[in-house]
């Protein structure tokens, strides 16, 4: 039986059905726009479930965080392989922790500040764990690259909230979160994909920043 919580809406004290609930939220990005249609139904499956077994929106994205952590760590370790697993998971809560939300009609600012900031510390311990493993090994060039990416993902999410702060919203971008994220998977689990991974993250990670600025500008 399912979790229900008193502040939720009457339709959810029973399971959701699938065919009811939305499908995900497209995305500018290069991956975000095919998500909507590829991922549909296994969207609404989980939703469904997440809905029915009363999970809250924080826990989700403390779980993401968590995960991440923990992915930090795995790189440290030099266990890339579980490394490249537990973003899985992470990114599944840091998708659904704000569908949640919408749909129990409880999606507040401070909720979305809080899915924000983590993330920016999340992509920190990421790229920066990935830099002292590779700086240890003795490979400049992948730790400079590394050290690159963590400076642009950084720059990618402040152009946003600078522009944000001056009026203009702003949600344009080639290369996102998600598209990072699906990057470092690919990189950790696939032996060798990591320097490409990393050239690809910084050239397309730099054009988003300028993409997003000159967006910005022209809106401010």
């Amino acid at each position: 039986m399912g979790v229900t919580d008193p502040a939720d809406p009457p339709h959810l004290s029973r399971a959701p059905r699938v065919r009811d609930m939305p499908p995900p939220r497209r995305s500018s990005g290069a991956v975000g726009v095919a998500v909507p249609w590829i991922f549909q139904w296994p969207y609404r499956a989980i939703l469904s479930f997440l809905l029915w077994i009363g999970i809250r929106p924080y826990q989700l994205t403390l779980l993401s965080f968590l995960l991440m952590l923990a992915t930090g760590v795995l790189i440290l370790a030099g266990s890339w392989f579980w490394a490249g697993l537990a973003p899985v998971g992470s990114g599944i809560g840091d998708v659904f922790d704000g569908s949640v939300a919408r749909q129990r009609g409880i999606a507040k600012r401070s909720g979305a500040f809080m899915d924000s900031v983590l993330d920016r510390v999340s992509d920190l311990v990421l790229f920066a764990s990935l830099f002292w493993n590779l700086a240890n090994e003795g490979d400049r060039v992948l730790a400079a690259l590394a050290l690159v990416t963590l400076i642009v993902s950084l720059a990618v999410s402040h152009v946003r909230a600078e522009a944000e702060a001056a009026g203009v919203t702003l949600t344009e971008g080639l290369f996102q979160r998600l598209e990072r994220v699906l990057a470092m998977i690919v990189g950790l689990l696939i032996p060798g994909a990591m320097g490409p991974v990393l050239v690809v993250l910084a050239i397309l990670g730099a054009l988003t920043v300028v993409q997003r600025s000159l967006t910005a500008l022209r809106g401010a």
